[in-house]
């Protein structure tokens, strides 16, 4: 079974063929295919390929949905005197369904 690492939105994300994943919003409609080009690993079967910095492998993936996170509580106290704040903030995500891997 082979698996890349890639870059995107900061973050790094081992996926594979066929796998689901959200990632920060990318501004992409609905239905587009994507190819992201940021590649750090590739591992197949028999081989490991170790990207400096990166590799020309490219991974297409089909843009499923735009979507928002779960909100996120934040809290501020301060002691003595009795006051306090409660903020929430909740992420902008896009949901990425991974087509396709091509190696060069």
């Amino acid at each position: 079974m082979s698996y890349v690492v890639i870059r995107t939105g900061g973050k790094q994300y081992r996926v594979s063929k066929g796998d689901l994943l959200d990632v920060e919003k990318l501004d992409v409609e609905e239905g587009k295919v994507i190819t992201l080009d940021d590649v750090l690993l590739f591992v197949d079967d028999k081989k490991i390929k170790i990207g400096t910095p990166t590799l020309k492998t490219k991974v297409e993936a089909k843009v499923v949905s735009q979507f928002r996170g779960e909100k996120l509580r934040v809290g501020r106290f301060r002691h003595r005197k009795r006051h306090h704040k409660i903020m929430g903030h909740r992420q902008y995500l896009t949901k990425l369904e991974i087509t396709g891997i091509e190696h060069v």
